[in-house]
């Protein structure tokens, strides 16, 4: 079993807020975009409220009617979603968790304590697949079914909806959740005609710039013809600073080969080599011994069975400690566009339109250390001297001071578009009485355009008194260089030395890639009332989802690093990387030194780079998957034919899954411009499934329900992980083999809930829920040679990485799963019940706590087992909490809400003397605001991260090293809204 420390203490002033705002919780909710829509909630039917407070008694009206639980947000007012991003919005839905990426927004979700990968989306009622590109360690691109909610401007939607339990009518694929998002549609508006503007400026404190943001929806209802349409388009354009530390990997001090040890000790390391100068009194050409007696055997003494059971040092040290500074522009704009037909009330024809485009280019800036993942093939770690060195209990690095040390200047450019289209018909006719038709037909493709992942760097070789300091008790180090890093001469660029020495440097890192998904739905429903106590649903889905990735691969000679023109300096393609001291601090200097991308592009005439596809190594992988489901389902209502609310839903669906899956694996050829080519490969795998459900809601008085909920579920595998492919990366020493055959994860749910709405608008509820998880998927680790991999040394060119050098090597399976439960406690209280000016108030909060038990796979040795361990489930956060204070009157509106979550793990296993990675808790602040003018003039004002939080992600659950901490500051916006 694995324990957990708890993370390091955030701010007082942090802590103080969230003990004062985290108590009970909101069950805010709203029915699925299904085309059967039930009616209101009589209780809520006279609401003249408007605003938040209307839009929170709304969502609890729909939450009342439902058999299944449903939680939901829906808009304030026309185009006016409460938050600036859905994800984000969705922290205030119990059971709901946010998982954060660059610059701090909200990327994805988790529901109940299961990941994004759990959790399907539906945009207008079609399953929708989004995807963005993102640095390293928040995952880099997602090949996924994960939905990147930040691809969206909320504007476009009017509600979103979670659905935490199944009903036998939902398309079957999830674990944790069903989210729902809604465009607006003309006859859901009061008005015939309806115009709304919206314009906002947003400032971030880091970024120190003001950036737009607008909105627009129009609509019309045509008279009384039954016809109406709807448009909306948002656009909006941000620049974000990021700056912080990152360690990239924390490793034990004998993985890359250990230190250079002093003169005289035995035995000698680096052994002599004429080639590299390392002999008895230098590590390598100019480089003398110069670790001492003391610091050397202090590392010695460290000795520990690590997580593959071979004896290692028990000393951990940064793999790459270094500052970095990340700058992005963004450009999102969307829209939608509704076509609704009502021509009487037994038929409700639509036709949906929606289009989102995501821009993004980011440059990361990073001054670091380089040598401690470097081994000897590369003049690395066992040419570095320690001089002085501390450890704490656990083998975690205190303070170092070292020699020999190559110090980069590296810079990231990556530029990426995603996109998003879809059209679909929705259509409900009522036949008769008795009878009812409904379905959908659709079509939707999402798009990740990788356009450019280059990296250039350049080093200082061998520099002294290099530094890394944790002294101060701080969960970052301050890192000393021992060179002036902003002094172009201080760093070199050129190609390499022959004893294995990098100069500097480029790479292709992502290779112009793309990731394109389709998904085509079509679904069809009757609905037969046979009483006003029961009715019969039966019908069938199908889809289709096809999956597309490709990279290209440079042409060798594009891939060579070449010496600085005649007449050139590094100082002719340099730019100045400033202002990291005072928005980080902890040691980071206040500029260094970076290749300008562009003026390095122009000086080797690499504005324009050949590239070409499988046909020399680069990669082409394709999953085409196919469902067809069928489903039977009754609803009743015994109220009336015993005199006791009873009502709910009961059925079985059955799922038959078909997939095809094919790629190209690199193999070498002569003949190819790169070396290399790629071999045709293809599987097939497919799988049914039985799936009962049932959704029971007891009313034993009146506003009091007990809920009772079981079911069968699945959720399918990642669509990347599913291609016949396999690939490394050199300079990682890093790589994947996948797998075609892996199952679905398969469940067994039970869901029990008390609400009470003890007031119009109000409610206190408790739920229970458990899932046994019958099997999981997670990739396990080899540790094995690069030419025992069978791929071809060709992959390896321009590394430094040697053919015998092991990599880690991982592969998805199947492995068994484990028990998962959690309570959920909720509260929305308006505070009618005071007069005056108290009675404006309200409160709603959620508190969500989830544990579970799944065994993991921590080492391997050619695929086979050798160590396991029970743990959380990956991405699950044991305590969530959401809690939302607001006033409101005919003017005014203001609200603060706070939103905590635990500590959670990202990956399992890690590296060899780690057993995880993980994220720790975090607690961010938000508040708004907003005066009316007049009817139609509203101003606002909003303000995110009041408590100035910063993201830390840390590995082993012991030694909780810091692997990556950043500052994103806070953001304000100021807007304006206009209404007719």
């Amino acid at each position: 079993m694995l324990h957990t420390r708890s993370a390091f203490a955030r701010r007082s002033s942090a802590l103080a807020i969230a003990s004062m705002l985290l108590v009970a919780a909101p069950a805010i909710a709203q029915e699925q975009p299904a085309v059967d829509r039930p009616a209101a909630d009589p209780g809520v039917a006279d609401i003249v409220v408007t605003g938040f407070r209307a839009s929170l008694s709304s969502a609890l009206g729909m939450k009342r009617k439902e058999a299944a639980a449903i939680d939901s947000i829906v808009a304030e007012d026309i185009g006016k979603f409460p938050d600036s991003n859905l994800a984000e919005s969705m922290q205030r839905v119990p059971g709901v968790a946010l998982a954060r990426g660059d610059g701090g927004e909200g990327r994805n979700i988790s529901v109940r304590g299961l990941g994004a990968g759990f959790t399907r989306v539906r945009i207008n009622g079609m399953e929708g697949t989004a995807q963005t590109g993102s640095s390293d360690i928040y995952g880099a691109g997602n090949n996924g079914r994960s939905f990147d909610f930040n691809v969206f401007p909320t504007e476009i939607f009017s509600a979103l909806s979670v659905r935490k339990t199944p009903s036998a009518d939902v398309e079957e694929g999830s674990l944790g959740a069903t989210v729902d998002l809604t465009a607006p549609k003309p006859f859901d508006q009061k008005d015939d005609f309806v115009l709304s503007m919206t314009a906002r400026g947003v400032y971030n404190e880091l970024s120190k710039k003001v950036d737009p943001r607008a909105s627009l929806l129009i609509s019309k209802q045509f008279g009384d013809s039954g016809f109406g349409i709807l448009g909306s388009v948002a656009y909006q354009k941000r620049h974000i600073r990021e700056v912080g530390y990152s360690a990239v990997d924390i490793l034990s001090a004998n993985t890359n080969g250990g230190f250079c040890s002093p003169i005289g000790f035995a035995p000698q390391n680096p052994a002599d080599n004429a080639i590299k100068g390392a002999d008895a009194l230098n590590c390598s050409t100019g480089n003398p011994r110069t670790s001492t007696n003391a610091a050397y055997q202090a590392i010695q003494d460290l000795r520990r069975d690590d997580l593959s059971g071979v004896a290692g040092s028990g000393a951990f040290l940064p793999r790459i400690p270094r500052y970095l500074n990340s700058e992005q522009n963004q450009e999102r704009i969307g829209g939608s566009l509704t076509l609704q037909f009502q021509p009487d009330d037994q038929t409700d024809i639509s036709v949906d339109f929606l289009y989102s485009r995501f821009e993004v280019t980011r440059r990361d800036n990073y001054i670091a250390a380089i040598s401690f993942a470097r081994s000897a093939a590369n003049n690395g770690q066992p040419m570095t001297s320690v001089r002085d060195i501390a450890f704490d209990e656990n083998g975690s690095l205190v303070h170092g001071v070292f020699d020999g040390v190559d110090v980069r200047s590296e810079g990231l450019v990556d530029h990426f578009v995603s996109t998003f289209k879809q059209a679909n018909v929705n259509f409900r006719r009522q036949l008769n009485d008795s009878l009812e038709v409904s379905g959908i037909v659709g079509f939707n493709r999402s798009i990740w355009d990788g356009k450019k992942r280059l990296q250039t760097f350049m080093d200082a070789i061998d520099t002294d008194n290099f530094t890394i300091d944790f002294r101060d008790g701080g969960t970052t180090p301050k890192l000393g260089f021992g060179i002036d890093v902003n002094d172009p001469a201080s760093f070199t660029y050129g190609p390499g030395r022959a004893d294995g020495t990098v100069l500097g440097g480029f790479s292709f890192q992502g290779k112009p890639s793309r990731n394109k998904t389709d998904n085509l739905t079509a679904e069809a429903n009757l609905k037969w009332t046979v009483s006003d106590a029961f009715s019969i649903r039966a019908g069938a889905q199908y889809r289709r989802s096809d999956f597309l990735s490709t990279f290209l691969r440079p042409y060798t000679a594009d891939t060579v690093v070449r010496a600085l023109p005649a007449g050139t300096s590094l100082a002719d393609i340099t730019r100045t990387i400033s202002g990291v001291d005072k928005l980080w601090g902890n040691g980071a200097p206040a500029s260094w030194v970076a290749i300008d991308p562009e003026k390095w592009a122009s000086t080797f005439g690499f504005d324009s780079v050949r590239y070409c596809g499988v046909e020399c190594g680069g990669g082409r992988s394709r999953v085409r998957e196919e469902v067809s489901s069928a489903y039977l389902m009754a609803n009743f209502d015994l109220e009336d034919a015993i005199g006791i609310g009873i009502r709910g839903d009961a059925g079985l669906r059955y799922v038959k899954t078909d997939m095809l899956s094919s790629g190209y694996v690199t193999v070498a050829s002569a003949a190819s411009p790169t070396g290399l080519t790629g071999q045709f490969a293809a599987a097939k795998n497919s799988y049914d499934d039985w799936l009962p459900s049932a959704n029971i809601v007891v009313e034993p008085m009146d506003n009091l329900l007990l809920r009772f909920s079981g079911a069968k579920v699945l959720a399918r595998p990642e669509l990347g992980l599913l291609t016949p492919t396999s690939g490394v990366n050199p300079v990682t020493r890093v790589g994947n083999v996948n797998n075609p055959f892996l199952d679905p994860i398969r469940a067994t749910t039970f869901d029990v809930a008390v609400e009470w709405y003890f007031r119009p608008g109000s409610l206190l509820s408790a739920a229970f829920f458990y899932k046994d998880i019958k099997s999981f998927i997670q990739n396990v680790n080899s540790q094995i040679p690069f030419n025992q991999l069978g791929l071809p040394d060709a992959l390896l060119e321009n590394s430094n990485t040697l053919p015998t050098e092991l990599f880690t090597v991982s592969q998805p399976f199947n492995t068994p799963g484990g028990k998962l439960k959690g309570i959920e406690l909720n509260a929305q209280i308006p505070f009618t019940f005071f007069d005056g000016f108290l009675g404006n108030f309200g409160f709603l909060g959620n508190y969500t706590r989830v544990t579970s038990k799944i065994e993991y796979i921590l080492a391997s040795v050619n695929g086979v087992p050798t160590v396991t361990t029970t743990a959380d489930l990956v991405g699950l956060s044991k305590n969530t909490a959401s809690a939302t204070l607001y006033y409101e009157d005919e003017k005014f509106s203001i609200r603060t809400t706070g939103n905590f979550r635990d500590k959670f793990i990202r990956g399992i296993p890690a590296s060899p003397g780690s057993d995880l990675q993980g994220n720790a808790k975090t607690f961010f602040m938000d508040a708004s605001a907003s005066y009316n003018v007049t009817d139609r003039l509203k101003i606002m004002v909003e303000a995110t991260n009041l408590t100035d939080e910063q993201n830390r992600l840390y590995i082993d659950s012991q030694r909780q090293d810091t692997l990556f901490e950043t500052r994103i500051g806070r953001t304000f916006t100021f807007g304006v809204t206009y209404r007719m």
